[in-house]
């Protein structure tokens, strides 16, 4: 299966990197990068000392679309 992905919309191929991830994701066999650890430790120490704050998923995702339609 061939995607031609320069003729999709951006929203497109958002969706197409959602439903690859959450495909991705639900596999035991993906280790994440060592590096990730280090990114994670860095937003909850972040997050604990109030420099960020947490967005609702759904609300997310759908700033991130709008910013690409």
């Amino acid at each position: 299966m061939t995607i031609d992905l320069k003729s999709l919309p951006k929203s497109q191929k958002l969706m197409l990197m959602e439903d690859l991830w959450r495909d991705l994701s639900a596999s035991d066999d993906v280790e994440s990068p060592s590096w990730h650890e280090e990114e994670l430790r860095k937003t909850e120490a972040d997050y604990a000392a109030g420099k960020v704050e947490s967005l609702d998923w759904e609300e997310s995702k759908k700033q991130l679309r709008s910013m690409f339609e």
